[in-house]
């Protein structure tokens, strides 16, 4: 299988504000009893999107203006907390193909990338005036253009830097390690049939 080149995400943005969202808030430990990760999208934060008998509480993921979003805006440290690779998975399985915060954990970083999602970092002044243009036209295009490291936005332009190694993996679509192993998987073959002692 050929991975996919990641050079830029086009789509309409939704802001989950604040600092410090931990991987817990994004999916609750009890959401992770599942076989596979398909169903998690609709539990992506669910204790502060849903009331105790699953009405809606008030959440931006709620708001039918940003019904669709696929580009998620938020602020430092975000997927702090446990590894839980079901994190970026329910971001992903929601319909979320990129972020933009001040700041990411290490390991959710590490776990969305392996999945194609690009972790861009940008200024908090930056990321409130992409939020701001947003909420005055949820409809707004914002392009996060992983390889030019800009966001772009009504006439706009903004810095949001990828990680050298990240982007490198996403601009070349060489994102996915498992991926990869099973690209390389005929060369292998080939290389075990000259070998001598696996030959005999």
């Amino acid at each position: 299988m050929s991975l996919a080149k990641i050079t830029s995400v086009t789509g309409r943005a939704v802001c989950v504000p604040g600092n410090d969202i931990d991987t817990d808030r994004i999916i609750p430990a009890r959401f992770m009893k599942c076989v596979t990760f398909d169903g998690l999208g609709e539990f992506l934060f669910y204790d502060v999107r849903k009331n105790a008998d699953g009405s809606d509480k008030a959440h931006p993921l709620n708001e039918a203006r940003f019904k669709g979003a696929t580009i998620l805006l938020s602020g430092a440290n975000f997927g702090c907390g446990s590894s839980r690779e079901h994190a970026p998975q329910a971001i992903q399985k929601y319909g979320i193909r990129a972020i933009i915060a001040e700041g990411y954990a290490e390991i959710f970083f590490g776990n969305s990338t392996t999945l194609g999602i690009p972790c861009a970092t940008a200024a908090r002044e930056d990321i409130a005036r992409i939020a701001a243009a947003v909420a005055a036209d949820p409809q707004l295009e914002v392009v996060l253009d992983v390889a030019r490291q800009e966001v772009r936005f009504g006439g706009q332009t903004a810095k949001a830097a990828v990680r050298d190694s990240a982007r490198d993996a996403l601009v070349n679509g060489r994102w996915d390690a498992i991926g990869e192993l099973i690209d390389g998987l005929p060369a292998v073959k080939t290389t075990a049939m000259n070998l001598p002692y696996l030959a005999a």
